[in-house]
């Protein structure tokens, strides 16, 4: 049999063995060229001139990604190697040359590399239709499937995959002609060494790390950059330490409670998980640390998401809006000139908003909301120019009695003002409450662009007119949206004359451009984003399951010994779930207490208004986890069915 032929048998077989490890290395084939794709489709660079960044956003999220799997083939390639150590032992010694065994190993691994990304290509391709029918759907773009296959995006994975599979394949074929026969056959009986020696220290880190893991935790909380980064350190820490420790930490909750070690299986089930994170602590915390990194990618990509079309949608009523301090300003009437021309109006309307002569409602919902104050005063609207508005947006006609106003504003504003009941004055006359309305009405946007910032008064036409103008508006509703052509034209006149100390006196917006800037913003941060956290989820779930899958042998004899002392096999089928559920759960769950918060604590960054109903802190830190698990489940359910087949006695 030539070298050839044994190292595609031995490819096969490999490929059997390692099924979990060969599907991740296809999938992440299949992200791979998927995201690349994007990189080269001409057709989404045209949605919109921003879309330029995406490449470069896609490339950096790559070197990472490329960092992680090289990362996972080193770590599967040194594993495998060290569980066939034996087989190449007696390969030199039958009469091969280290060289050759080195090579053999090297085509082996080569040719699993190479179908797994032909596999991935090829699934890439399905991928990358489904990446391309959401980007469209951010543009409102009609999506139509279409056949790809880009040579540009093949080329730049086959490129990745060589830097990825060259690393881990050069440092074992090295490794392989310097070892002896001798260092080959009894390689796979060596241990890892636990790095913390004597048992005392080893409690003694164990508590040191669950006291730094709650104050980085706490820190990661504070939203300050300098406490954000001694709460990353102390959460790596604590990690570390945690799984390092992990060892002597069960024992010395036994000797405190030592009834509950014979509890039920707790014996055989802690003393076997013991045994196995004294050698693989490291292993452990870090795949720890990966899914921390998961979770919260997930959770940040969703932050963006919800952060970039909240902010969006309260201005979404008006096709243009156009502000100015006051239609002297320079190149207000050249705008109006130019969307009268150029573009098709619907309907428009221009008027003023004022400004109250206090800042009670401004003060009292700042007090009760953490709103930002853009006004000095309570900004208000003349009752005529309101109807106008709700009827040019379709809304339902309301009625205002002599002293009366009532308030228009964003639904976090009303939480804060049910109990507000109080008169207001204008000039010397007061004037009661009649009601609260919450439609879309523009006013979310940032200086004197919008119909008040998070609220305003409405107040009778003769009573508004007297007080100050706070500026201008002009807001339109278009039969086509405006293109981005459009859009500039009115940029080059609203800035034309624009001076540093000039910069508020006029703005303006597009809802077009705002939705193309949310679909932007959501392309270049949440994809690369949700492409990490797959690959670091991937990545650290099929290390878990080779390192369990590996113990197939031990935990065969282990069963059959318990079949022999009278264990039934229902009950060793339970025994054998405990197993893997607090070994996987090990790693997850000190992830899950870490994630959470910190996801929580920077949804809770946001102004208020945004992270609300399904944007909810909680709800997105939920979503974030579950999602996580979704894919996590998928390995357990992997591992669970195979090791159970195999290991259980019939």
């Amino acid at each position: 049999m030539t070298l050839f032929k044994l190292s595609l048998r031995n490819a096969k077989r490999q490929a059997g063995d390692y099924l979990v490890y060969f599907f991740t290395i296809v999938m992440v084939a299949a992200l791979i060229y998927a995201y690349n794709g994007l990189i080269f489709s001409a057709e989404v660079q045209k949605l919109s001139k921003s879309m330029a960044n995406l490449p470069m956003m896609i490339v950096l999220a790559s070197i990472v990604v490329i960092c992680i799997i090289s990362w996972l083939v080193s770590y599967t390639t040194n594993f495998m190697l060290t569980r066939r150590s034996r087989e190449f032992g007696l390969y030199i010694l039958i009469g091969l040359e280290n060289q050759q065994v080195a090579r053999l190993f090297f085509l082996e691994n080569l040719v699993v590399g190479g179908c797994a990304m032909a596999f991935g290509i090829f699934l890439g391709n399905f991928l990358f239709q489904v990446l391309r029918a959401i980007i469209f759907s951010l543009f409102g773009v009609p999506y139509h499937f279409a056949f790809f296959f880009s040579i540009k995006a093949a080329g730049l994975t086959f490129v990745y995959f060589v830097l990825i599979y060259l690393f881990a394949q050069l440092k074992s074929r090295r490794r392989i002609r310097q070892m002896k026969i001798y260092d080959l056959i009894y390689f796979d009986r060596q241990n890892e060494d636990a790095v913390i020696k004597t048992s005392p220290r080893r409690r003694k880190v164990f508590i040191a790390s669950i006291i730094t893991g709650v104050l980085g935790t706490l820190f990661l909380m504070t939203g300050e950059m300098l406490f954000g980064l001694i709460g990353a350190g102390c959460v790596i820490a604590f990690l570390y330490g945690f799984f390092l420790s992990f060892a002597s930490g069960v024992p010395a909750f036994f000797d405190k409670y030592p009834a509950r070690k014979y509890l039920n299986q707790n014996l055989l089930v802690f003393r076997t998980l013991t045994s196995k994170l004294a050698a693989m602590g490291i292993i452990m915390a870090t795949i720890a640390l990966l899914f921390t990194a998961c979770i919260i990618s997930e959770g940040t990509g969703m932050i963006f998401h919800a952060i970039v079309y909240n902010r969006e949608k309260p201005n979404s009523c008006f096709d243009l809006v156009l502000s100015a301090d006051s239609t002297d300003t320079g190149g207000f009437m050249e705008c109006q000139n130019y969307i009268m021309e150029n573009i098709p109006v619907k309907d428009s309307r221009q008027y003023n908003i004022y400004l109250s002569e206090k800042d009670e409602m401004t003060a009292y919902v700042s007090a009760n909301t953490g709103y930002y104050r853009i006004y000095e005063y309570d900004p208000v609207m003349r009752k005529s120019d309101y109807d106008s508005l709700r009827e040019m947006l379709g809304y339902p006609p309301v009625t205002l009695n002599g002293g009366q106003y009532l308030i228009h504003c964003q639904p976090y504003v009303e939480e804060a003002l049910k109990n507000w009941n109080r008169t207001i004055s204008f000039g010397g006359e007061d004037f009661a409450l009649k009601g609260i309305y919450t439609e879309t009405f523009a006013q979310h946007l940032y200086g004197n662009i919008g119909n008040g910032f998070g609220f305003i008064i409405v107040i009778p036409d003769e009573v508004a007119q007297i007080c100050p103008v706070s500026h201008v508006m002009y807001t339109v509703l278009t039969k086509e949206p405006v293109n981005e052509a459009q859009y500039t034209a009115l940029e080059n006149l609203v800035y034309k004359e624009w001076e540093p100390s000039e910069d508020d006196n006029m703005g303006f917006y597009s809802r077009a451009e705002g939705e193309a800037d949310a679909a932007v913003t959501t392309s270049l941060m949440v994809f690369p984003l949700f492409y990490l956290a797959l690959v670091l989820i991937m990545t650290a779930a099929v290390i878990l399951t080779i390192q369990q899958l590996s113990e197939t042998e031990h935990y065969r004899g282990q069963f059959e010994l318990l079949r022999k002392l009278g264990m039934e096999r229902k009950r060793m089928g339970k025994t054998l779930g405990v197993q893997f559920a607090v070994y996987y759960a090990m790693p997850a769950i000190p992830s899950v207490l870490i994630s959470v918060p910190f996801t929580i604590n920077l949804a809770g960054l946001v102004e208020p208004g945004i992270m609300v109903g399904e944007s909810h802190p909680a709800v997105i830190a939920g979503i974030s986890t579950g999602l996580f698990f979704l894919i996590y489940g998928v390995y357990i359910l992997l591992a669970y069915t195979s090791l159970k087949r195999n290991v259980l006695p019939d």
